[in-house]
C-alpha cells in the first residue's frame, strides 16, 4: 500500500502546483521591462517560490519541464536516425548537427538528461523506498548533475576517446537491470496501478541507461555520427537487444509522463481521453519507426 499512497500524494502535490500556477496567472501582467530586469525578476520569482513553497516544489516543476524537452528530443533523435539507410541524407544531417551551435546545444542537453535521471531517482527513493531525507538527496542531485555535465563537456572537447561498445553496455545494462529489479521487487505487492508501476520501473531502468547512452556517444564520436559505424554497431545482437530495451523504456516513460501532465492540467474527461489516445498513437508511430531502424 505505501506505493499506492505515494501515487495519491504525488497526484495531490501536483494538483496543488497546478492550482498555485492558475492563481498566479490571474494577477495583472507587469509592465514591459528590460532583459536585465526580466532576468532579475525571474531569479527573484524562483527565490520566492523556493522560500514559500520549498525546493521540492521547484524540483517537481523542473522535472516536468525537463521531461517534456527530453520527449521532444527522443522523437527528433528517432526521426534523424531513420535516415541511416540513406547515407548521403544522414551525412547531410550530421554535417548540420556537427556545427558549433548544435554541438553546444547537444552539450546543454546534458542538463535535462542528468537532472531528470537524478531527480527521478530521488522521487523513486521517496515514493517507493520511503526515503524522507529529501533535502540531502536534492543536494546530491545537483552535485552529481554538475559533475556529469562537466565530464561530458570534457569528453566532447577531447574527442579522441574510445571504448568497446559490448563491454560498455554489458556493465551498464547489468547495473540498470539490477536497479529495475530492486524496484520491481519493492512494488510487487503494492496496490498502485500497473501503469504507475511501469513508469517507476522504466524510470529506474533509464536512471543509468539514458545518461550512459549520451556519454557513450561522445566517448566514441564516430558511433553517433558515422552511418556505417552506427549500422555496424546495431548489427551486434546484444547491442540490438540493449537498444530495443532502451527504445521501449524511453517511449513508455515519456508517453506516461506526458499523460500525467495532461491529467493534472486538463479538466475535461473527454479531452483527457482524447489526449491519451493521441499519445498512444504518436508513441506507436515512433515505436514502429524505431523497430524498423533496429530490425531491418
Amino acid at each position: 500500500m505505501p506505493a499506492k499512497q505515494a501515487q495519491s500524494r504525488s497526484r495531490s502535490f501536483m494538483r496543488s502546483v497546478v492550482q498555485s500556477e492558475s492563481k498566479s496567472m490571474t494577477t495583472s501582467a507587469p509592465a514591459a521591462r528590460s532583459p536585465g530586469r526580466r532576468v532579475q525578476s525571474l531569479a527573484g520569482f524562483f527565490r520566492f517560490q523556493a522560500k514559500t513553497r520549498g525546493y521540492p516544489f521547484l524540483a517537481a516543476w523542473a522535472h516536468r519541464v525537463s521531461g517534456v524537452l527530453l520527449v521532444l528530443y527522443v522523437w527528433f533523435h528517432i526521426l534523424t536516425l531513420s535516415a541511416l539507410h540513406d547515407a548521403p541524407r544522414f551525412d547531410a544531417y550530421m554535417k548540420i548537427l556537427g556545427s558549433l551551435p548544435f554541438v553546444f546545444l547537444e552539450w546543454l542537453l546534458a542538463l535535462p538528461v542528468i537532472y531528470h535521471a537524478m531527480n527521478g531517482a530521488r522521487l523513486i527513493l521517496y515514493e517507493v523506498f520511503q526515503n524522507r531525507q529529501d533535502e540531502i538527496v536534492l543536494k546530491w542531485v545537483i552535485g552529481l548533475g554538475v559533475l556529469y555535465t562537466f565530464l561530458l563537456g570534457l569528453f566532447m572537447v577531447i574527442g579522441n576517446q574510445t571504448i568497446s561498445a559490448p563491454l560498455f553496455w554489458v556493465y551498464t545494462a547489468a547495473a540498470s537491470a539490477c536497479v529495475a529489479y530492486i524496484t520491481v521487487a519493492k512494488l510487487r505487492t503494492s496496490g498502485a496501478s500497473i501503469f504507475w508501476k511501469l513508469q517507476r520501473i522504466s524510470g529506474a531502468f533509464l536512471l543509468l541507461m539514458a545518461p550512459a547512452h549520451m556519454l557513450f556517444m561522445h566517448l566514441n564520436p564516430a558511433t553517433g555520427h558515422d552511418a556505417q559505424v552506427i549500422i555496424a554497431r546495431m548489427g551486434n545482437p546484444f547491442i540490438k537487444l540493449v537498444d530495443l530495451a532502451l527504445l521501449a523504456g524511453v517511449l513508455y516513460h515519456g508517453a506516461y509522463g506526458l499523460y500525467s501532465i495532461g491529467h493534472d492540467y486538463i479538466l475535461s474527461a473527454k479531452v483527457k481521453t482524447g489526449v491519451a489516445v493521441l499519445l498512444c498513437f504518436v508513441t506507436l508511430v515512433f515505436a514502429w519507426a524505431g523497430l524498423k531502424l533496429l530490425l531491418i
